[in-house]
């Protein structure tokens, strides 16, 4: 059954959408403006546009049916869940696991596996399904929160535009650091050469990665990673474009003999809950296979700045 809601308007001149976007708290901004173009909200009766802009005093009804069911299959996939409320969902996701479904990989994925772990979905955009909030790549391994209900995933996506997600990353990567701790800065965009990857490049987005040395082993350096910006493949580009590529990440380094996927794990996340938003923080250790290619490498004395 729709539910309809119903506003007034309190001052003259704001635009519909961003009037609605501050009221509806459980609805985000492009689900508005869909439901504004499939003529689901009414100014003073009638069909509008989201750009219109209001005079004090007129009404405004928003209709907002309910979530249809998914068409994606619910399964049986093992991962493991690290806390879970009415709102939302931490897992940690295992190395292997495609995120969501897409060309190539239409099940077997992150969602179809939370839509069969969590029977209390609400639905996101009109749909029962779980909210993305930010992904990681399929050989990559840790922790992600996805959102439960429209209202959650509004929440959880403003703190992380406004990067106040806290997200640290246990990376391995090839060669000696020089430096215990720094900031690599460069735009990242698609490479001109092979549309498939990301590159460092004059036209991309701006892009920060922070790290600092955990230690240094035989031909590698383990480090903890901290993103201030979360761009495609982020932590590969950019450890690639200084010369020390994520070891085992066939992609932008070079295959690494007793590594089956590039070094990467997603250790920490924190962040706001959208319930009563107090700040919660979640780790996770190295999985069994990343730790025991660490246990077989042994450690080197490096001195650095």
């Amino acid at each position: 059954m729709s539910r309809t809601r119903s506003f007034v308007a309190e001052r003259d001149g704001d635009r519909l959408d961003r009037f609605l976007d501050e009221r509806c708290e459980d609805l985000s901004r492009s689900r508005l403006q869909r439901l504004i173009s499939e003529g689901m909200v009414t100014l003073e009766g009638r069909p509008t546009k989201a750009g219109v802009r209001l005079r004090k005093g007129q009404s405004v009804e928003v209709t907002v049916p309910e979530p249809v069911e998914s068409r994606l299959e619910p399964q049986d996939i093992p991962v493991s869940v690290v806390y879970q409320d009415d709102d939302l969902a931490v897992v940690d996701k295992p190395a292997g696991l495609v995120v969501h479904p897409a060309p190539g990989h239409p099940d077997g994925t992150l969602v179809n596996a939370l839509l069969a772990m969590c029977p209390d979905l609400q639905g996101i955009g009109g749909t029962v399904r779980p909210g993305i909030v930010h992904r990681l790549d399929k050989d990559t391994s840790g922790l992600m929160v996805v959102a439960k209900n429209e209202r959650a995933h509004k929440h959880l996506s403003a703190q992380l535009k406004a990067r106040k997600f806290k997200k640290l990353y246990t990376a391995l990567v090839c060669g000696h650091l020089a430096s215990g701790r720094a900031a690599i800065e460069a735009d990242i965009g698609r490479d001109p050469g092979n549309r498939k990857r990301m590159a460092v490049v004059d036209s991309g987005k701006a892009a920060t990665t922070h790290y600092e040395v955990i230690g240094y082993y035989e031909a590698y350096t383990l480090v903890e990673v901290r993103l201030e910006t979360g761009r495609t493949h982020q932590i590969r580009v950019h450890f690639t474009a200084i010369g020390h590529p994520v070891a085992g990440d066939e992609t932008y380094g070079v295959k690494t003999q007793g590594l089956p996927r590039q070094f990467l794990h997603a250790s920490m996340l924190g962040f706001r809950l959208p319930s009563d938003d107090s700040w919660v923080e979640f780790s996770s250790e190295l999985p069994e296979d990343l730790d025991s290619f660490l246990r077989g490498i042994a450690p080197a004395k490096v001195v650095v700045r």
